[in-house]
């Protein structure tokens, strides 16, 4: 199911004439409102510690729940990527984020309360200097660091994560 056909009621005037307009909005018959249904912005963190070992969490929360996952989460109204990335990291880890990096972008489907959330994941590379305050936090059920050698893609839950250690890997950005 296309994920506009779960809004039937238009949300500037309430009305019921909120009909299709193209494969990507809607349009009120009644006010002219047209509804564009967009990718969420969400954040990825690549954390690195002093022996190129990657930081993973395993999620503890659907969806893919006890799945691999890297920090990260959507980003609120009124708030940069940077700042998100930076926020997600503190929430998720306890970590503070010294310097990042813009590495790349994923599309992805996140299933949220039954409803298909479509993002777009902006992967940072992160600096963090003090790893001791360690915690997991949020919705991490726990976090550990892992050799990029030893590394399996299919462990993680969400395709843009699959995907986005793929291409970090291929890069070069992590090193085996």
């Amino acid at each position: 199911m296309h994920p506009l056909a779960q809004f039937n009621f238009c949300p500037k005037c309430g009305s019921n004439r909120f009909e299709e307009n193209n494969i990507k909005s809607k349009k009120c018959g009644n006010c002219g409102f047209i509804y564009y249904f967009n990718s969420s912005a969400a954040t990825v963190a690549v954390i690195l510690n002093q022996e190129n070992e990657l930081l993973v969490s395993t999620r503890a929360f659907e969806p893919a729940k006890g799945t691999l996952d890297l920090p990260g989460g959507f980003v609120d109204m009124g708030e940069s990527l940077e700042d998100a990335v930076v926020r997600e990291v503190k929430e998720e880890t306890n970590l503070d984020v010294e310097e990042l990096q813009y590495l790349f972008s994923e599309p992805n489907l996140y299933m949220y309360s039954g409803f298909q959330v479509e993002t777009a994941d902006a992967f940072f590379l992160c600096k963090v200097n003090n790893t001791r305050q360690l915690k997991a936090e949020d919705d991490v059920a726990k976090l550990e660091f892992i050799k990029i050698k030893d590394l399996d893609p299919s462990k993680f839950g969400l395709s843009s994560i699959r995907k986005g250690i793929v291409k970090a890997i291929e890069e070069g950005i992590l090193n085996k």
